[in-house]
């Protein structure tokens, strides 16, 4: 089949990557011509793992185009993705839907023959309807339909989570629609995965309500730290304690200094905004977004008590600084609010990331950059473990003892374990363990 992808961002480019894979013919347009040249040579704007040599392999077999020109992308597609941002709209916490529309326009200006068009971006109940209706405002004869396909992509496993889903959520009620969706999906058909069909509507909603929810058990189980530490409990035993029950499950489980990344700071917000314009608020998301955001905060207050209650004119290496390990995204990060408020304390920041300080850099000003972890460490009076990149797992203790001026590690992703660390002389402070 003929997809074109309207936006190369992570969600466009790891789908129009994958699509190729499977064998279509996958044309991802962007506005921005210098990101489009560095595409066409191979260069990855992002930090995905495998998707540069998945863009390589599909470049070299024609699979894969990129090109700034929409129009004979979109005139010789079967297929026409919306991959477009949703940020956060400034003033009101709603999704900003101006790429979305802007998009719509454009892609209704080049039809020719009848078209899928599909929101794959991350919108708001009632996006489709807008979609629509902007096409049909733009060519009132054109041949095609709005379907909505959500992504639930992980960053750092995106690759494996298209290939191989937990489940597609296809919303339409056209059973043209319905068909090219289901031969474009069909590749997959050998892993036996279950594809929902779906209104628009309800699809939409699907998307929120699962990163919602998600975001819930992030939030819970970091309450449930915070007690842990108060009376002298084990979160990580609470975590596999409840999640053993078939009905909890383990993931999103895992205590840490609160969620960040591109969706569910974002779509939090926005599915609280959604629900209270049509006076149906959703109180527990909205107290998720609350705790998580004085979390983060909080962390900073927990590195300055391990300190004995000052980090001014202290030095504190900090290690990890994207949301999550296996990716260079900054968004929401952790780290953004930590790494402040422990300079607004009086703190000198030195920080090492495998992949992310150079995105970083443009986001935390004053912040001293190192080159490995045992340089972020040296001369620190106490070390900060943000992000739980695998290299951090194993680090020389010893080693990392002697090149600080004083031996204090607060270990905000509990990636060691309590006795093991103290053994070896440090003042170790964690998350949710006495």
């Amino acid at each position: 089949m003929r997809v074109t992808m309207i936006g190369t961002g992570y969600v466009g480019l790891v789908s129009g990557a994958c699509f190729a894979d499977f064998g279509h013919v996958v044309t991802c347009v962007d506005k921005d011509a210098s990101k489009i040249e560095r595409l066409r040579r191979g260069e990855i704007p992002i930090f995905e793992p495998g998707l540069d040599r998945l863009v390589a392999d599909n470049i070299r077999m024609d699979r894969l185009k990129f090109t700034v020109d929409t129009a004979p992308a979109v005139r010789d597609a079967d297929v026409v993705f919306i991959a477009v941002g949703t940020p956060t709209r400034r003033g009101d916490g709603h999704a900003d839907l101006s790429y979305v529309h802007a998009a719509a326009e454009e892609v209704a200006a080049h039809l020719n023959g009848f078209t899928v068009i599909v929101t794959k971006s991350t919108v708001p109940v009632g996006t489709g309807d807008e979609v629509e209706a902007i096409v049909r405002r733009v060519r009132p004869e054109g041949d095609f339909a709005v379907v909505s396909n959500p992504e639930f992509l992980r960053e750092g496993a995106a690759i494996e989570d298209f290939k191989r889903p937990d489940r597609v959520v296809i919303g339409t009620t056209d059973d043209r629609a319905r068909a090219v969706m289901a031969e474009l999906y069909r590749p997959l058909s050998l892993n036996e995965f279950p594809v929902l069909y779906t209104d628009r509507r309800t699809s939409e909603l699907i998307k929120y309500a699962g990163n919602g929810f998600l975001a819930m058990k992030i939030t819970f189980i970091n309450e449930m730290a915070d007690l842990c530490e108060k009376v002298g409990a084990d979160v990580q035993m609470v975590a596999r304690g409840i999640g053993l029950d078939r009905r909890i499950g383990p993931k999103f489980l895992h205590a840490g200094p609160g969620y960040g990344g591109s969706c569910f700071p974002k779509d939090t917000v926005a599915l609280a905004r959604t629900a209270q314009h049509h006076g149906a608020p959703v109180t527990l998301i909205e107290c998720t977004v609350a705790v998580n955001e004085r979390r983060k905060a909080a962390m900073a207050e927990k590195v300055r008590d391990a300190l004995g209650g000052s980090v001014s004119g202290r030095t504190v290496g900090v290690l990890g600084l994207t949301f999550k390990p296996n990716t260079d995204d900054m968004r929401d990060s952790p780290s953004l609010s930590i790494v402040p408020a422990l300079q607004a304390m009086g703190a000198r920041i030195k920080a090492f990331d495998p992949v992310g300080m150079e995105a970083a850099a443009a986001l935390l000003p004053d912040v001293a950059f190192a080159t490995g972890p045992y340089e972020a460490a040296r001369d620190a009076d106490a070390l900060v473990i943000v992000t739980e990149w695998d290299q951090f797992r194993a680090l020389d203790l010893d080693l990392l003892k002697s090149v600080m001026a004083a031996p204090v590690m607060v270990d905000l992703r509990n990636i060691y374990r309590p006795a093991e660390v103290r053994a070896h002389g440090f003042t170790y402070v964690s998350v949710g363990r006495a």
